[in-house]
């Protein structure tokens, strides 16, 4: 794990966080290697329960299998818990090498306890608000979170498509959260969605099938970079 004041740095920098949901899992190092030999930093984990969302997809294993690889090259793992009661997961997350954990608003009453909790870990906490739900809800917890996730599709499948509005929320989020908290978006981004969300105010863009379902994923990586105007 990158001591805390590196990995904070990190996620305050513009970035792309390439997300493993759509990597090829029987080639999963050999595909982080070519993301973070292109300038990736900070690699997005989807997580996803069956109950919250319909999919199941990954857990702490997964976590603790990649954390050598990606914290050797001083970078960070940002997983993002889309399961109901996240506040029951945590710890394993922490144990496993997660150094920022996202929660859903949505999938738990104990939003306050379960973004503390986080903190008390010793990680970055994240809360994701889902297309539908107002961004005041941020308001009542932001002294807790170093960082807000706007999905930008609804949770819970790779490859959808980039919802249009999403930039004006992204904008009204900015608005409520001041200019120095970071703002991440995830869904449908790629290079033609990277600018639009980042003029409204995004600076980690969360990107997935964009890059891993690509003949070449470290130029994909690289184009969403630079259209992001991102690290």
């Amino acid at each position: 794990m990158l001591q805390s004041a590196d990995a904070r740095e990190l996620i305050r920098t513009k970035r792309v966080e390439p997300s493993i949901l759509s990597a090829d899992y029987s080639r999963l190092g050999e595909q982080l290697e070519t993301v973070i030999a292109a300038g990736a930093r900070a690699i997005h984990v989807d997580v996803m329960d069956g109950h919250f969302v319909p999919p199941i997809t990954i857990g702490p294993v997964i976590v603790e299998s990649i954390r050598d690889q990606v914290h050797a090259a001083g970078g960070i793992l940002d997983c993002h818990l889309m399961v109901e009661r996240p506040e029951r997961q945590i710890d394993q997350f922490t144990a496993a090498g997660a150094d920022s954990i996202t929660i859903q608003a949505e999938a738990t009453p104990n939003v306050h306890y379960a973004l503390k909790q986080i903190r008390e870990a010793g990680c970055m906490a994240g809360l994701a608000i889902n297309p539908g739900t107002p961004v005041d809800v941020v308001a009542e917890v932001i002294d807790l979170v170093d960082f807000v996730l706007c999905m930008t599709v609804n949770p819970g499948w790779g490859g959808q498509a980039f919802i249009e509005n999403s930039p004006d929320k992204v904008s009204r989020l900015r608005d409520l959260v001041g200019p120095d908290l970071p703002i991440q978006v995830d869904g449908g981004i790629g290079v033609l969605t990277a600018a639009p969300t980042r003029d409204a105010g995004a600076t980690l863009f969360v990107a997935g099938s964009a890059i891993f379902h690509t003949p070449d994923p470290a130029t994909a990586y690289r184009a969403i970079a630079e259209a992001a105007g991102a690290s």
